[in-house]
C-alpha cells in the first residue's frame, strides 16, 4: 500500500521500475505516481482507440445493412422486429393529353365567285383601311386611288383562277358621281363605290372585295419570306430604291416586290406592262401560298388569315371566317392553269387635261357575259 509522502515498498529495483529515473523527474515524485501517469495516458489512448473502432464497426454494419435493403426501405423501423416493407415502384406520370384537333373548315358551295382586288396608292401615310372607314362613315373623299384593279374569277371547282385586270385610266361612269377615271371611285366613295363601278362596267356581281395598300403589301410579302418572280423584261425601277430586275427568276422582298408591281415608266407601253407585271406578281403570291400543299393544313390556313388581317381592308360580309373558307377552298389550285387578261380598251386620249383610256364597251360586254356564263376561259389564257 502506498502512503502519501512515503516510499515505494518494492524499492528502486522492484517491478514497474526501469532501474533508472527519467531525466527531469523530481526526486520527490514517487515512482508509483509516475507509473500511474503513464498507465493513465495508455488507458486514455486505448479508450479512444476503442471508441473509434466501435464507431467504424457501427458505421460499417449500418452501411452493410442499408446496401442489403431495397432503396425504398432504407429507413429503420422503430420496432424491435422490423417488418420488411415491399418495394413499390411509383406509377409513371400520365402522358400529356394530345392537343385538340383543329375544327374543320367547311367547303364553299359549288358556285363561281368574283372577287375584286384593289391596290391602293393612298398618300400622306394614312393606312388605306382607315381612309376607307372614314369615307364610309362620313362620305368625305380621301386622297387615295386604285393603283391596281383586278377581278379574280373563282370557278365552282376551285382548281384554277382567272385574273381580269382593269387599267386604272379607263374613263367610265362612276355611280352617283359621273364620268372619271375608274381608279377615282375609291377616292370618292371608298371600296363600296369602287366595287359598284366595276359591277356596272362588266355587268356582273362582285361577291367580295379586298384592298391592300403599299405598306400592307410589303408586310405580307416579307411575312411570306419573299416571293420568287419570273421577270419577263429586265428593267431598273424609277422609284424609291431603284431596284434592278434582271430577266428571269428573281427572289424579291417586300420593297422590291412593290417596285416591280408599280413600275410603268421603264416600259415602252407603260401601264399595260405594269398590269401584266401585277398579274405575274399575283400568280407568284398564289404559288407561294399553295407550295407544298400548305392550304391543306387547317391551322396553316387560319394562321395565314390571321396574319393577313393586319393589312387587308375587306367588304363587310368578308370576315376572317369567310376568308379562311375561301383560302381553304383553293387547296387544289393549279397555279399553272391560272388564266390572265386585261379588259379591252378602244384607244387613248385626253379629257379635261387628263390622259385617259377609252373603254371598248363591246369587248367588255363579251367579257362580262363570259364571266356570267362560266366561259371566261375563252378570253383569259394561262
Amino acid at each position: 500500500m502506498s502512503i502519501p509522502g512515503g516510499s515505494d515498498p518494492s524499492g528502486p529495483g522492484g517491478p514497474g521500475n526501469s532501474g533508472s529515473q527519467p531525466a527531469g523527474q523530481s526526486a520527490h515524485r514517487p515512482a508509483w505516481l509516475v507509473a500511474l501517469g503513464r498507465r493513465r495516458w495508455i488507458a486514455v489512448l486505448v479508450a479512444v482507440a476503442l471508441v473509434v473502432a466501435a464507431g467504424i464497426a457501427i458505421f460499417s454494419l449500418n452501411r452493410a445493412g442499408q446496401e442489403a435493403q431495397p432503396a425504398a426501405t432504407q429507413t429503420q423501423s422503430p420496432s424491435e422486429t422490423p417488418t420488411p416493407t415491399p418495394s413499390e415502384t411509383p406509377p409513371p406520370a400520365p402522358a400529356p393529353a394530345p392537343p385538340p384537333s383543329p375544327a374543320p373548315i367547311p367547303d364553299l358551295p359549288a358556285a363561281p365567285m368574283n372577287i375584286l382586288v384593289i391596290g391602293s396608292d393612298i398618300r400622306g401615310g394614312t393606312p388605306a383601311r382607315d381612309a376607307a372607314a372614314h369615307t364610309a362613315a362620313t362620305g368625305e373623299a380621301q386622297d387615295q386611288r386604285a393603283d391596281s384593279l383586278m377581278v379574280v374569277h373563282v370557278p365552282a371547282d376551285r382548281r384554277n383562277l382567272y385574273l381580269i385586270s382593269i387599267n386604272r385610266d379607263n374613263w367610265v361612269d362612276i355611280p352617283g358621281y359621273g364620268a372619271a377615271k375608274i381608279n377615282a371611285a375609291l377616292q370618292y366613295g371608298g371600296i363600296d363605290m369602287e366595287t359598284a363601278t366595276v359591277q356596272q362596267l362588266l355587268g356582273i356581281t362582285i361577291d367580295h372585295t379586298l384592298m391592300l395598300d403599299f405598306g400592307g403589301f410589303k408586310i405580307l410579302v416579307d411575312g411570306l419570306g419573299g416571293i420568287d418572280v419570273n421577270v419577263p423584261i429586265p428593267f431598273q425601277s424609277s422609284i424609291e430604291t431603284q431596284h434592278v430586275f434582271p430577266a428571269g427568276m428573281n427572289h424579291l422582298d417586300g420593297q422590291a416586290a412593290l417596285e416591280f408591281s408599280r413600275e410603268r415608266y421603264a416600259f415602252a407601253d407603260g401601264d399595260f406592262q405594269r398590269v401584266r407585271d401585277q398579274q405575274i406578281m399575283l400568280r407568284a403570291i398564289l404559288a407561294r401560298l399553295t407550295a407544298g400543299g400548305a392550304l391543306n393544313d387547317v391551322n396553316a390556313v387560319r394562321s395565314l388569315v390571321d396574319f393577313a388581317s393586319c393589312c387587308l381592308t375587306v367588304d363587310k360580309a368578308f370576315d376572317p371566317v369567310q376568308a379562311a373558307i375561301l383560302a381553304y377552298s383553293l387547296r387544289n389550285l393549279d397555279v399553272n392553269a391560272i388564266g390572265t387578261m386585261t379588259l379591252p380598251t378602244a384607244g387613248s386620249g385626253f379629257v379635261a387635261g387628263q390622259s385617259v383610256l377609252f373603254p371598248d364597251y363591246g369587248g367588255i360586254a363579251a367579257v362580262g357575259a363570259a364571266l356570267r356564263e362560266g366561259r371566261i376561259g375563252d378570253f383569259a389564257k394561262p
